[in-house]
């Protein structure tokens, strides 16, 4: 579903017929949507990306950006994982919407908790960036070429245990900050690698810093990542309708059964779980893990069903890895942090 160069656009064509103006939505009038990011480079971006795909759609709707600073934007000198806690960038621009001080938001899906509070959905998912891991490296060196003891940077528990699984020999350090903080420390010879999410320089144009896309083989991606979702109030019928001229089925479908695999684990985004789900035709795959920080337990487990019915193969799939030994890790997990 992934391919190199695909743009997030490529589906408006076909979807602009369909919502040219439903009923219900007044279109005498200008309507102002209210959407709520965070304040980061990325995050700004992929916002902008979406005020400006809602306004083509809707040439008399304008959509005004409202920013937040997040609890996980605020606590920069320690791992995210340490924190501990679910929403760590949500959560401020959730009381928004419940407040109405915002009308949509715009997340990194892999920052979403599987359960969302009461009143708030998150149902709209336009098309899927690169999902995958992306090594950057001071020596142009890929994963296998790193040598015994390089210094890799990353705060995920996720790609810690995969990375350590696959290189033991490596030294994981941790890494925070925004994607430019990141690559500075890189290149100021803190780390001699680091691992990011592919989308993000992606979407934000240094895809030629990426010396590794990390396959799913080799590093299976967080639960949505890759994807952005869009959450609103379950109420806002009005304001769901506009958003559906942005909404790419598929990458729906994909991202359903992970957050449902998710959801079956009790997991958030700052756990050694991750999850990535195909579709072909009419069969969907899914692929979970879960796995202790050393790396040195992991459960990693597949399975197919069909397209109509993604929650139920996420929620089954969860049930068999936790069975397999992925409920006694995540104790140990829980119990750690």
């Amino acid at each position: 579903m992934y391919a190199l160069g695909k743009s997030q656009t490529t589906y408006v064509t076909v979807v602009q017929v369909l919502t040219a103006a439903p009923a219900g939505v007044d279109v005498g009038t200008k309507k102002k949507l209210r959407l709520g990011t965070r304040k980061s480079v990325l995050a700004l971006s992929q916002s902008n990306w979406v005020k400006k795909e809602i306004e083509t759609h809707w040439p008399d709707v304008n959509v005004d950006l409202v920013k937040f600073t997040t609890k996980g934007d605020k606590i920069l000198d320690v791992p995210l994982a340490k924190v501990g806690g679910k929403g760590l960038f949500v959560k401020e621009i959730e009381d928004a919407l419940l407040r109405k001080d915002a009308d949509i938001a715009v997340h990194s899906l892999k920052d979403v908790p599987a359960e969302l509070p009461e009143g708030l959905e998150v149902t709209i998912f336009p098309d899927r960036e690169d999902p995958r891991d992306a090594l950057i490296a001071r020596a142009g060196l890929r994963l296998e070429e790193l040598p015994e003891g390089a210094r890799v940077g990353t705060s995920s528990l996720r790609r810690i245990a995969q990375l350590k699984n696959a290189r033991p020999d490596l030294e994981v350090a941790s890494l925070r900050g925004n994607i430019d903080t990141r690559l500075r420390k890189l290149d100021d010879g803190q780390y001699d690698a680091i691992i990011l999410a592919a989308a993000g320089l992606r979407r934000l144009g240094l895809e030629q810093r990426i010396i590794q896309f990390l396959e799913p083989e080799v590093m299976l991606p967080a639960v949505g990542q890759g994807a952005l979702g869009i959450e609103f109030r379950s109420m806002d019928t009005e304001v769901k309708r506009i958003l559906t001229s942005i909404h790419h089925e598929e990458t729906s479908i994909c991202v359903r059964a992970e957050r449902a695999f998710l959801f079956r684990l009790e997991g958030g985004c700052q756990v050694p779980i991750g999850a990535f789900a195909r579709l072909n035709g009419e069969i969907l795959e899914l692929e979970g893990m879960v796995g202790n920080e050393a790396g040195t337990n992991i459960i990693r487990m597949k399975k197919q069903g069909t397209a109509n019915q993604p929650e139920a193969l996420g929620t089954n799939l969860g049930e068999e890895v936790l069975a397999a030994g992925g409920a006694e890790i995540l104790r140990g997990v829980y119990g750690a942090n």
